[in-house]
């Protein structure tokens, strides 16, 4: 009998095995393919890894802008995914020995419920045997949603891909284009536009980026359409037919654009199929499991946490939500806030944000007041960013001078969120944040900076 099961190992399901084997819980992972599961093999370490050879090939070409001449700078495409590769292999390994050093099994298999016995246990299949554990938690992160267009069909259609095929080529496509410019649509624009493939992005939004700051993502916009990128936006895709795709925009005029790949970047969805929630009953809510603050579902032991949620699809938010659960379990008080949930977006120049924009301010009923400042008010932006722009907003409650949400774009501004996150999340207000020392020089101090 096991204290904990828990099925997925992501960046919700490892850290709490990790945390759960620490604490002394019997605690055994399930996993079907590799530990750290999309966000390590497939999506988040993997597309920065390349990006940030990407940015390298970006500041060797601009270099003689700060005085160093780089001769004939190129971009070997094998090595950077061979090292990608590589840094995935090493940090998958890393996990396995965490987890041997929490005292956590792991099982190599895919893993579904079959209800419980007579004593209240759950009981969990994989690998044709059967497990018992007093609690469960889900953590089976998403997939990337396919949506239902017209001559989509991958399995018959090569050049259609979505970030986990789009990441396995061996060799750059000369031309891609993207269906959705959210997060992952940028990052990959990015990069394909800096290692030279000419890029098209077709959103049905009026603006790329709708989960970030509209002024911010006009802003990133803006940068990447002066360097090639081509945006059509407030615009739906009607039809694809081998490397072509027809799209409208909103007076009904039709277009057709070529790509040797299509990326399909619409959005994420929770894996739930196949589980086996039905033998336990477990309640569904916009597509996810519905869990309460201590990430409680409505059955008696069963916790979910990350994507499989439908909630807030990230992996920093995974992690602190299997604290949440594996916490409640031992009986430590605790619950999950998303007020302060850091958004980035690893293009170049980076994009980063918490807390609320002035839209959501504004559809709360919120009176606030927006402080901002260009990034070359930081001489260490400047120093280190020739010819760059960037922005740094900073919104505040009118009534109670509260920090309610700051959000820039500007390398390295994904280093530097994390202290808003912190003033949000301790309710600080823009007078306690102005008194905090920052370091000097630093673009760090760009949010002290609007402040004043």
């Amino acid at each position: 009998m096991y204290d904990i099961a828990i099925i997925g190992g992501g960046p919700g399901g490892y850290v709490a095995a990790e945390k759960a084997g620490k604490k002394g819980l019997k605690t055994i992972l399930f996993e079907k393919k590799d530990l750290g599961g999309v966000c390590l093999n497939e999506g988040c370490i993997p597309t920065k890894t390349l990006l940030y050879s990407a940015k390298l090939y970006d500041y060797a070409r601009k270099s003689e802008k700060y005085g160093v001449r780089v001769e004939g700078a190129t971009l070997d495409y094998k090595k950077m995914t061979d090292r990608k590769t590589k840094v995935t292999r090493k940090l998958v390994a890393g996990i396995g020995l965490r987890m041997k050093n929490a005292g956590v099994e792991v099982v190599k298999a895919e893993a579904t419920i079959s209800g419980r016995t007579d004593c209240g246990a759950i009981c969990i299949i994989a690998n044709g045997e059967t497990y018992e554990a007093k609690n469960l938690l889900l953590c089976t992160g998403s997939e990337a949603f396919v949506p239902p267009i017209p001559g989509l069909d991958m399995a018959t259609n090569e050049a259609i891909v979505t970030n986990r095929e789009l990441l396995a080529l061996k060799e750059a496509p000369t031309s891609l284009v993207i269906i959705g410019g959210g997060v992952i649509g940028m990052e990959f624009a990015s990069l394909y536009n800096s290692i030279g493939a000419e890029v098209h992005v077709v959103e049905m939004m009026p603006e790329i980026l709708g989960v970030m700051d509209h002024e911010i993502s006009a802003m990133l916009r803006s940068q990447y359409t002066k360097k090639g990128i081509h945006f059509h936006l407030s615009c739906k895709v009607t039809h694809i037919e081998g490397h072509s795709v027809t799209f409208t925009d909103v007076e009904g005029a039709e277009y057709t654009i070529e790509g040797d790949k299509i990326l399909l970047s619409v959005g994420r969805r929770p894996i739930t199929r196949g589980l086996g929630l039905e033998t336990l009953d477990i309640e569904l809510e916009r597509g996810g499991v519905k869990v309460d603050s201590q990430m409680r579902t409505n059955a008696e032991g069963v916790y979910a946490a990350g994507d499989i949620t439908g909630y807030s699809l990230l992996a920093h938010t995974a992690s602190r939500e299997a604290e949440v659960a594996i916490n409640t379990i031992c009986g430590i008080e605790d619950a999950m806030r998303y007020d302060a949930i850091p958004g980035i977006v690893y293009t170049n120049p980076e994009v980063a944000g918490t807390g609320l924009t002035e839209a959501q301010a504004q559809q709360q009923g919120i009176e606030y007041e927006c402080r901002k400042l260009p990034m070359a008010y930081s001489g260490r932006f400047v120093a280190e960013n020739e010819g760059g722009e960037g922005l740094c907003k900073v919104i505040t409650d009118k009534a109670s001078d509260r920090v309610l949400g700051v959000h820039m774009i500007g390398n390295p501004c994904s280093e530097i969120i994390s202290s808003a996150c912190i003033a949000i999340e301790r309710g600080m207000t823009a007078g306690e944040l102005e008194r905090v020392v920052f370091p000097h020089p630093t673009v760090a101090e760009i949010v002290k900076e609007c402040l004043i």
